[in-house]
């Protein structure tokens, strides 16, 4: 009763009167050609059922009319694409078949119930006497058609919200995305949130390494007092700002959507710049690399320099500047990368399971690979299994 209420001053009642009033005035034309045969647009809406972009022109009109809070949005239930098979022909041509079947019920309230009305306040307030085409059942005294008056714009009202509501829902089912276009639409939204978490990861990997080496390197340069370190500390922090700031670059291009090609994500190949920037932390780093760095495939080595990356970011950031131990290597199966530090005072602050130890499984879970964290053998050992077969 209340949406009753409110239904006058809705928009959307009006635009679903609009669309129920656009095959009525096709029937009202057609019925002052053939009078006879009032069922005769029934048959001529089928082939144009057939035809892809009635479906297209349908459910556009449908969006605009219909559903205008959904219009434009990616959970829309009406679709705008063409045909792209028989069962979305077939749906269509059901869809009309449907729609100028209520149009010729809609007939009634939509055109004859106004009439009634304008009737009504002729006798109201002229004295007119309908005649014999009069769509008024009686002819009531002057004093009952000026009480009789709303009665008609009740009955419009609430026909055209019933019916409003029911060739809604039908679109909603006949005109809504077929299987395989919700099928790729939900490819398309799982693509996005993919990327989305990939660029959270790429900032989270590249700007909190960045301000990580940035802190330690400031609080060891104040906590030494010597000249020649402040300027190394400040050689580093310049150097791996400015590493930081091209990530950054490239992430926001990839975010704006420029047609710009962003620059190439770094790789182990440049793993030497990640060991530098611990060194001048502070950090001892004892590394070992072995294998054919630069020849592994795009996927494992990116991620592998972001694995190592946030190894040895966690390392600064809980640890400081301590003694660390990095293993990569490359043989037929596979990629293997490890990080040895020693235990923090408080253990406790790396063995959570914060955005970054988990960033390092997913990047090597989406491989088909494993990343391992936590204490073993006295220390604290980030280990990651990166596999080639299936990359190949």
């Amino acid at each position: 009763m209340y949406r009753l209420l409110r239904a006058p001053l809705q928009p959307v009642t009006y635009s679903r009167w609009l669309h129920l009033c656009v095959p009525v005035l096709l029937l009202a034309i057609w019925m002052f050609i053939e009078p006879e045969a009032p069922w005769a647009p029934l048959l001529i809406v089928v082939p144009f059922g057939l035809l892809p972009w009635v479906r297209l022109a349908e459910g556009l009109q449908a969006q605009f009319l219909l559903t205008p809070h959904d219009r434009g949005s990616a959970a829309s239930t009406i679709s705008t694409l063409p045909s792209s098979g028989w069962s979305d022909r077939w749906r269509t041509t059901l869809w009309l078949e449907i729609r100028m079947a209520v149009a010729l019920g809609a007939m009634f309230p939509t055109v004859w119930l106004p009439v009634m009305t304008i009737e009504l306040i002729r006798i109201a307030f002229f004295g007119y006497a309908p005649g014999a085409d009069a769509l008024l059942p009686f002819t009531p005294p002057r004093w009952c058609a000026g009480l009789l008056v709303p009665v008609p714009l009740v009955l419009l009202m609430v026909s055209v919200v019933l019916l409003g509501e029911m060739i809604t829902a039908i679109a909603r089912r006949l005109l809504g995305p077929s299987a395989a276009e919700r099928l790729t639409a939900l490819e398309a939204r799982t693509e996005q949130l993919l990327e989305r978490t990939r660029i959270a990861r790429e900032l989270h990997d590249s700007i909190g390494h960045a301000l990580t080496v940035a802190v330690v390197q400031a609080g060891a340069a104040r906590a030494a007092g010597d000249p020649e370190f402040t300027d190394r500390a400040l050689l580093a922090i310049e150097e791996t700002g400015r590493a930081a700031l091209e990530d950054l670059e490239r992430v926001l291009l990839v975010l704006r959507e420029s047609a710009q090609s962003p620059s190439q994500r770094p790789t182990l190949a440049e793993a030497d710049r990640l060991l530098n920037s611990a060194r001048a932390s502070g950090s001892a780093v004892d590394a070992e690399l072995s294998g054919a760095l630069e020849k592994l495939p795009g996927s494992v080595t990116q991620e592998g320099y972001r694995i190592l990356q946030e190894a040895l970011t966690n390392v600064l950031r809980h640890c400081g500047p301590v003694p660390v131990r990095v293993r990569i290597g490359v043989d037929a199966g596979g990629l293997d990368l490890e990080v040895t530090n020693p235990l923090p005072v408080r253990p406790t602050l790396m063995a959570g399971s914060g955005t970054g130890l988990r960033g390092m499984r997913e990047r090597a879970a989406l491989l088909g690979g494993l990343a391992e964290t936590g204490p073993h053998e006295g220390s604290w050992r980030v280990r990651a299994r990166l596999p080639l077969e299936r990359i190949r």
